[in-house]
């Protein structure tokens, strides 16, 4: 173990005992009751902090710093897949060029989503192969970057695949510098960073993320947790495929579940409701629940789907043309329902995924005659779209519940025992947004979808994946919640300042001496942990984008829980010429700051006169002076017009 992973761990002790000690003190003996409107969030924000910082030194305490790869095998079979949607056709065939030289044997292809005449001419033209989506697509889900990615799969060979963003350049070696780790058969995805050449070295925009292409991706890398960014990683095709088949399998099987589950409902009810004089009537009804429990079994023993979804549909349909005779007087009223079902069955856009708990609940508990449930069952089951005929194809392998596919598609991968690396080295150079505007729509678009797959795929309850992996993944989309934290940290002081409200019982010797030092040591370990990598833009835009995080994560939960559609566009790359600052863009911060300043302005007047005390004057001024540094990058990101000089080939769109 090197020193400067022995330092960063004992830093990781201290700061967790600093840490835990303040917060249980905080509750315990510090909270001030009598203003719980304001006390009670703010220890809770406090809380919350703490938990990141203490996923923070889970994260950087098995740091992995890989060195020098492994040699790349010879021989082996690579696709380099450029995605683009709409980018200017000169960018995507810069990078395209770039590609064609990476000096380890390979095919290029250009994933052309936009599905442009001119691109697919300039790319044959240079020997560039070019894809664009099948006739299967045509009416069907798109599913973005995810969708244009899973139709090349099913169209190239490769043994493994380079993806790239269209502003992503490959530098030569990066397949040399990358494909050793595969020796490890095991090894599903190398990931290495995205380092961007039109910032300047202020980074006014934060697009450099150091401490993430760094230290973060390092330690995560340490859990076997590093996860895919969407670009610049190469990850076997045999895993993609694997997982695709798997995914399927498993969504296909949940469906046949839920199916059985409410038919064997269904069931229960009709031989409540059934006379027990009719007696063929209750035997028929006894054998469809006795080949319910029999469908059940055969798949918890791993029988194939389609073998026992048939040999059950067959068996229903035998005893329901035996009851066909039978009692008639309530068919009709269920009829209305069945024919629902009937067109579930028949409508390639609807499968019972889409049926509401709550109409299934309702068909589980209504009184069914005997041949309306056997019917009933027997649509219930004929519903389940094996062949997913709402989908372009059957097999997924990146995944689709996300707006951004890469975490989620990483996190199934990890869940079926595969492994990942990270590979600190630049191999590729890429474009960053150029103003606000398109720095916000990429910010919301990354927290959106890091919270959906939060929501839809709760890494914390993920069985196959270890402890350490699903921490790993929920650090990340944990971080997300600072946006409600930062409201606190804003309102605490300007409470205090303009009204007198203290959240704490006092600014005690004991109140500084718990926190200062957990303070001071907490920004230590950032110190030590980055190693010279400058993180101080990281941490002022973690609380000055609170209204992104907010938004991102109030509409990714009406997306996922009430189905509404996300506020969501594309990232235009190039700053629009002759506009003037967005201020409007960023009216909540300067909203907040207006409000610190004011507070100062109020907290002076009131320690004139003599209705506050100096020490907490002072302390909450310190304290709103901190806040305003973090939100002064607002106005420079603001005022922002782009690098100097140009970019060569800045674009305008770029699609995922």
């Amino acid at each position: 173990m090197s020193r400067r992973l022995l330092l960063i761990r004992g830093i990781v002790l201290v700061t967790a005992i600093l840490g835990i000690n303040y917060v249980v003190w905080r509750w315990l003996f510090s909270v001030h009751w009598g203003a719980w409107w304001i006390a009670v969030p703010l220890v809770v924000a406090e809380t919350y902090s703490l938990i990141d910082s203490l996923l923070f030194g889970m994260t950087v305490w098995r740091l992995k710093e890989r060195g020098d790869p492994p040699p790349a095998p010879p021989d082996l079979t690579v696709d380099v897949l450029i995605a683009t949607y709409n980018e200017p056709i000169e960018l995507v065939m810069a990078t395209a060029r770039a590609a064609r030289e990476i000096r380890y044997p390979h095919e290029t292809w250009i994933l052309d989503d936009g599905d442009r005449a001119e691109l697919r001419a300039a790319a044959e033209a240079e020997g560039i192969g070019w894809i664009t989506r099948s006739a299967d697509w045509s009416g069907m889900p798109r599913h973005a970057k995810a969708g244009n990615l899973n139709n090349a799969l099913l169209q190239t060979e490769g043994e493994f695949l380079l993806i790239l963003d269209a502003d992503q350049v490959p530098l030569p070696e990066i397949l040399d510098r990358t494909l050793g780790y595969f020796t490890d058969e095991r090894m599903a995805l190398v990931q290495t960073p995205q380092w961007f050449v039109n910032v300047p070295a202020s980074d006014p925009l934060g697009s450099q993320a150091p401490l993430f292409y760094g230290p973060i991706q390092q330690g995560k890398d340490g859990w076997n947790a590093a996860f895919f960014c969407g670009s610049n990683a190469v990850i076997r095709r045999d895993a993609l495929m694997q997982l695709g088949v798997s995914r399927y399998a498993h969504e296909i099987e949940v469906a046949v579940h839920r199916a059985l589950r409410t038919a064997r409902s269904v069931i229960r009810e009709a031989l409540k409701n059934t006379d027990p004089d009719q007696h063929e009537v209750r035997q028929a009804l006894g054998e469809i629940q006795y080949d319910i429990d029999r469908a059940g079994r055969e798949l918890a023993r791993d029988v194939a789907l389609s073998d026992v979804t048939f040999r059950f549909q067959q068996r229903v349909s035998s005893i329901r043309r035996r009851m066909v005779a039978a009692d008639l007087r309530t068919l009709h009223e269920d009829l209305a329902v069945i024919a629902t079902l009937d067109r579930l069955a028949d409508d390639p856009d609807t499968t019972l995924a889409d049926v509401d708990e709550s109409v299934l609940a309702q068909m589980a508990h209504r009184d069914w005659s005997p041949l309306g449930a056997v019917e009933t069952v027997e649509a219930l089951v004929r519903a389940v779209d094996i062949d997913r005929a709402g989908e372009a194809q059957p097999i997924m392998p990146l995944a689709t519940i996300s707006v951004t596919e890469d975490m989620a598609t990483c996190m199934r991968l990890h869940g079926m025992g595969w492994r990942t690396a990270y590979h600190d080295e630049v191999l590729a150079h890429g474009l960053a947004p150029e103003d606000l505007p398109t720095m916000l729509t990429q910010r919301l678009r990354w927290a959106q979808g890091t919270v959906q797959v939060m929501f839809r795929e709760n890494p914390l309850v993920q069985r196959r994946l270890s402890w350490p992996q699903r921490l790993m993944y929920f650090a990340t989309m944990w971080s997300y919640l600072s946006g409600f934290a930062a409201l606190v940290y804003i309102g605490a002081p300007v409470v205090y300042l303009t009204l007198g409200v203290l959240p704490v019982q006092a600014l005690s010797t004991d109140f500084f001496l718990r926190l200062v030092p957990f303070l001071v040591v907490n920004q230590l370990l950032f110190f030590v942990v980055a190693n010279g990598r400058p993180t101080w833009r990281g941490q002022q835009y973690s609380l000055a984008l609170f209204p992104v995080w907010i938004k991102a994560f109030t509409s990714a939960f009406g997306n996922v829980y009430r189905g509404r559609t996300l506020d969501f566009a594309v990232t235009k790359k190039t700053r629009t010429e002759h506009e003037g600052p967005r201020w409007d863009l960023v009216r909540p911060q300067l909203i907040a700051m207006g409000l610190l300043a004011l507070a100062v302005v109020i907290g002076g007047v009131r320690l004139a006169v003599g209705q506050a005390t100096p020490f907490g004057t002072a302390f909450n001024i310190v304290w709103v002076l901190f806040d305003l540094l973090i939100f002064s990058i607002i106005i420079r990101a603001a005022r922002y017009r782009g690098y100097e000089p140009a970019t060569p080939h800045a674009t305008e769109e770029r699609h995922e």
